[in-house]
């Protein structure tokens, strides 16, 4: 859906960060994955197949995440899908999954460890578009921040999440979540809320 700019309450913060050839901001904090990791243990399940499950699921439920600019205009998305990096076992080159994010958590874990070992290719083009949230892990160190390779094209809106290792300390689990984004689309307030989103999602695991 395309958005009527004339009546839109951000035209005027979107005309401002419009002016800037990166309008990209990166933004990092600590999360709590405890009851995530918790869950994941007793299931056998993935712990980042389920991260990128959750953080997608997260995004979704934020309006400003679902916007796109296309040829200077923005549009309402339906929802975002994951694109994310993974290594087969005992691989040393990394491939870029892309696939819907439906149905329950452990279906998506399931589905997304059938997809990258089924696929033969570095990444498959077609799937690639706006509609996308881009995922990054570095499982073997604690990650402070991370910026993520892009054409310095200011039409891009395509989110950029990145982890490293989580840490153990004190009985809790936790882990530093970078977020590069489009400062013509979104904001601090929308980080917050979207960590609130995250939060509630995985205290749902129990």
């Amino acid at each position: 859906m395309r958005i009527d700019m004339d009546s839109w309450g951000r035209r005027e913060i979107f005309d401002f960060f419009s002016g800037m050839s990166n309008p990209f901001y990166m933004v990092t904090y600590t999360e709590d994955v405890t009851a995530l990791r918790r869950f994941t243990k007793e299931h056998s399940l993935s712990f980042y197949y389920s991260l990128v499950y959750l953080c997608t699921r997260a995004m979704n439920s934020v309006e400003a995440f679902n916007y796109a600019i296309r040829d200077g205009e923005v549009h309402l998305l339906g929802g975002r899908m994951p694109s994310f990096t993974d290594l087969k076992p005992g691989a040393d080159l990394f491939h870029i999954v892309t696939m819907p994010c439906g149905g329950s958590l452990e279906d998506f874990c399931r589905e997304a460890r059938a997809a990258s070992l089924s696929q033969d290719c570095f990444i498959r083009s077609a799937a690639e578009t706006d509609e996308l949230i881009y995922f990054s892990c570095l499982p073997w160190v604690e990650l402070t921040a991370m910026t993520n390779e892009r054409n310095l094209d200011p039409d891009d809106s395509v989110p950029r999440v990145s982890w490293g290792r989580y840490v153990e300390e004190a009985g809790r689990v936790r882990l530093n979540i970078s977020l590069e984004l489009n400062h013509r689309l979104l904001d601090g307030l929308h980080v917050g809320r979207f960590h609130e989103a995250l939060s509630a999602l995985m205290a749902e695991l129990g």
